[in-house]
């Protein structure tokens, strides 16, 4: 099925691990960047944990990537026309074992190649399962390139979890797609016992390294040192690699959303506390088992939950990013009274902090303890604001940070992500309850120089009255309009 010995040992170039073979010189100062090589038998959720390091990595602003030998595996059978079989991974076919350890080094020079591009981190996702691939590995990255190397081992005997895991992999692997699923189960079961042949558990002592038992968690560590790893070794805490599904809404419709005002404390217009009772009537009738609710500890979100029948939790960590000296104030009254800090925000909306208050990168810090608690959680809804809720999907969908302030998470909606193998799938589902729109685009001129129609160019409609919710003696209120 794949070619023979022969071809494989004569590719060009690739036949040997080495500084030589790959065109990567050197690092120019050492441990520059550091290699997580995750190791483990099929089915033990490296990849999973492979991806929640990287999200949470590049959450933190450490350039992360994952380089998966599965791909690269794949990639090198195209030209052949294959598809791919448990015969792949016989240890004793000596060509499709020549084959599997090219595919196994592709992905290594990537990896090599993004940390020579100035990145800081490259997660090599492969199973690692004899001591001479991990001594191989080791080699190329600390002796011959001069980086730092952390090896994770996952191991798993639950056989519940095992089962579950092996659903995920023949449901979402590239490898199993449109075959028929008998086969493919018992294709799957016939791979997992050749590697099993082929095991060797990690119980070297001159390597950094930490095992970790994905059924219960318990990790195990030796030699872990230095920055990078130490964080990794708290970020494994958090991860969770069972199927999960997480909910999540803005408020509904407030008085400042009318009037097109950010911040402050205000109370849900009519059309808000329909959504209020909108949201709740939709959820208890869902019947989610074990559903928790987490809101912030402003009005118009706990309001907004007060009908849904579960235990809440009120979290200042999901509070709405503080505007500072601009609480309160719409887009019009900003540019009017401070027309260069307007100008600032666009040209960097990422970083912006408001004058005595927050930028997205102090709400991403702060919600950090709650995206903790999101990773190893299933069916919660977290009904928080606009910002805030762009920085949890975001994360969750591994948006770039640049990418946060401008992401469109409407009013009056809710949103589903759910767990597919290491990625997410997300589901918007709009309750008929008009609203106003509050999502600005970035504008085009962010100049400070710009006139007011250049920097207003791109705010939605809103009511343009002084105080809506009372009767100026004539004409009816916005509350009696709706």
């Amino acid at each position: 099925m794949a070619p023979s010995a022969e071809e494989s040992r004569q590719e060009p170039g690739k036949d040997k691990i080495g500084v030589r073979a790959t065109g990567i010189t050197k690092s120019p100062r050492k441990f520059a960047g550091v290699v997580i090589a995750m190791c483990g038998l099929p089915g033990r959720g490296k990849s999973q944990v492979a991806q929640c390091l990287s999200r949470r990595l590049n959450w933190n602003g450490n350039s992360t990537k994952v380089m998966r030998v599965s791909d690269y595996r794949r990639k090198r059978l195209e030209p052949y026309g294959e598809a791919v079989s448990h015969e792949l991974f016989r240890p004793d076919h000596t060509a499709n074992a020549a084959l599997r350890a090219l595919a196994e080094r592709d992905a290594m020079h990537d990896c090599a190649a993004w940390l020579a591009a100035g990145n800081s981190i490259a997660i090599l996702d492969a199973t690692l399962v004899t001591r001479a691939q991990r001594a191989e590995v080791y080699d190329y990255f600390s002796r011959q390139l001069g980086y730092r190397v952390l090896f994770i081992e996952c191991v798993c005997d639950d056989p519940v979890v095992l089962e579950n895991n092996y659903k995920e992999i023949l449901q979402f692997s590239a490898d199993y797609a449109g075959m028929d699923p008998k086969r493919a189960e018992e294709d799957l079961q016939l791979k997992v016992a050749h590697y099993v042949r082929s095991y060797e558990p990690m119980d070297e002592k001159i390597y950094p390294r930490i095992r970790i038992d994905t059924a219960t968690m318990d990790i195990e560590t030796c030699k872990v040192s230095g920055h990078v790893e130490t964080s990794v070794l708290g970020y494994l805490g958090s991860i969770g690699i069972k199927p999960h599904t997480l909910y999540f809404s803005r408020h509904g419709e407030s008085e400042y959303n009318v009037l097109g005002k950010v911040g402050g404390d205000a109370v849900l217009s009519p059309r808000g506390e329909r959504y209020a009772q909108a949201l709740a009537t939709k959820f208890n009738a869902m019947r989610i088992p074990d559903l928790r609710v987490l809101t912030s500890r402003l009005r118009r979100t706990i309001a907004t939950a007060r009908g849904v029948e579960a235990p809440q939790e009120h979290v200042a960590a999901l509070n709405e990013l503080h505007a500072g000296v601009c609480e309160g104030l719409s887009y019009e009254e900003m540019q009017e009274h401070f027309p260069q800090e307007f100008a600032w925000r666009d040209q960097d909306k990422l970083r912006y902090r408001y004058p005595w208050g927050e930028s997205y990168m102090d709400a991403m810090q702060r919600v950090e303890p709650v995206i903790a608690e999101l990773q190893r959680s299933n069916n919660i809804l977290v009904v928080s604001h606009q910002a805030v809720l762009r920085c949890i999907i975001g994360f969750f969908l591994d948006k770039k940070p640049e990418e946060l302030p401008y992401m469109d998470v409407p009013l009056h909606t809710f949103i589903r992500i759910s767990s597919q193998g290491y990625n997410y799938k997300l589901e918007f589902f709009k309750l008929p309850i008009e609203c106003v729109n509050t999502n600005r685009g970035k504008p085009t001129n962010c100049s400070t120089d710009r006139t007011a129609d250049d920097a207003l160019i791109t705010v939605p409609p809103h009511f343009d009255m002084p105080d809506p919710w009372r009767n100026p003696g004539s004409g009816p209120t916005l509350v009696q309009q709706h």
